[in-house]
């Protein structure tokens, strides 16, 4: 898909505007502070109607303003469409094709991309929560079921852990425990099987990525930690038993800790470069890179998935990079439409065909 007009009414800190990108690099040039971040996540916002970077919607109101409003008119699913979303207080208004909706979720059909942010270090940086957050948020968006099966294995771990916690104290009610495990083990085995045969898919688009980004130094892999010895190739009813037996084999652990000890919920994705745990070894903008590349190829699998190219959203992304692979973001990803917020005047220069647009108190020109 393509953006191919912008407008934006009493969004944040940006002057009233309309912007006309265009169908490959977008650079988003100024200092820091003059509203480069917000006119990237005006973007992002019709991927469902939230920001990237956690905001409410009242936020996003121009300060004195009694509302904002964000319109779209893009390319998607073979013909030309159009969107806007209303805020005003906490509630949103949404229209798509000048059709009322009832949920920003109705966007997410209709709008798709893809949004790096210096936050999306914490891949690499913090612990295995954050890289299943990754995985999980991004198999949901191709699927509603899969979606499903993520909240009913959730909603269905905080009901055992609670009784985990009861049995504590009353060890008569053990017996209950199964009916919990029956749904656990069920969800928790197609969760497994959807996030492996999503990594699969992402590594060997993240290692190409990688390699043209490191300029074929480097080498990314993504290896699926499992708690319960799940493998890639295992079929869900193979993973169901693992489960199973380490369900069995970790009960006592489960009363005696009062929480479910191992599951999809404590399982991991470890990220290396050039066979080394990226985390502990690699640098800065090893670490940034291989961040990039995951990305990437989060794009590239929803391109395949969906069948539409999303558009990319990189803010904050050259800080960190050599000129080398600045240059491969700037002139070498001419497949899509990219959006790339900076502050240095030669990343500006380096950029040979594309669009730049600077931001300047608020400011687009």
């Amino acid at each position: 898909m393509k953006v191919l007009a912008l407008k934006f009414e009493n969004y944040r800190n940006l002057d009233d505007a309309i912007i006309t990108p265009c169908d490959g690099v977008n650079v988003i040039y100024g200092d820091n502070a003059q509203g480069k971040t917000n006119l990237l996540e005006a973007f992002w916002m019709f991927c469902g109607g939230h920001s990237f970077r956690g905001s409410k919607d009242n936020e996003l109101i121009g300060f004195g303003k009694p509302f904002a409003k964000l319109e779209v008119r893009f390319f998607g699913q073979d013909r030309e469409q159009t969107a806007s979303i209303k805020f005003k207080g906490n509630k949103k208004q949404v229209e798509i094709n000048s059709v009322a909706k009832n949920s920003a979720a109705a966007l997410i059909e209709k709008y798709c991309a893809v949004v790096f942010s210096p936050e999306h270090l914490n891949l690499i940086k913090r612990g295995p929560s954050e890289r299943r957050k990754f995985i999980d948020s991004a198999i949901c968006r191709e699927k509603l079921k899969n979606a499903v099966v993520l909240s009913k294995y959730n909603r269905t771990l905080n009901q055992r852990n609670s009784l985990l916690k009861d049995i504590y104290r009353h060890p008569e009610l053990e017996e209950t425990l199964s009916i919990w495990d029956n749904s656990l083990l069920l969800n928790g085995a197609i969760l497994i099987k959807q996030r492996m045969e999503y990594l699969q898919m992402l590594e060997k688009r993240a290692a190409e990525y990688h390699f043209g980004i490191s300029g074929g130094k480097e080498q990314l892999e993504i290896r699926y930690l499992s708690t319960t010895n799940a493998e890639y190739g295992d079929s869900i009813e193979q993973i169901h038993q693992k489960l199973y037996e380490t369900f069995e084999q970790s009960r006592a652990d489960d009363i005696r800790n009062g929480c479910t000890t191992k599951g999809a919920h404590r399982d991991d994705a470890e990220i290396l470069i050039n066979g080394k745990n990226a985390r502990l070894y690699a640098s800065q903008g090893q670490q940034r890179s291989a961040v990039l590349s995951l990305k990437l190829a989060e794009a590239a699998v929803l391109s395949e998935r969906m069948g539409e190219k999303p558009i990319i959203l990189l803010d904050d992304v050259m800080s960190e990079l050599d000129s080398k692979r600045q240059d491969f973001l700037l002139n070498k990803l001419d497949d899509c439409q990219v959006f790339i917020t900076c502050c240095e005047q030669s990343n500006k220069e380096q950029l040979k065909h594309g669009k730049i647009f600077n931001v300047c108190n608020g400011v687009i020109s």
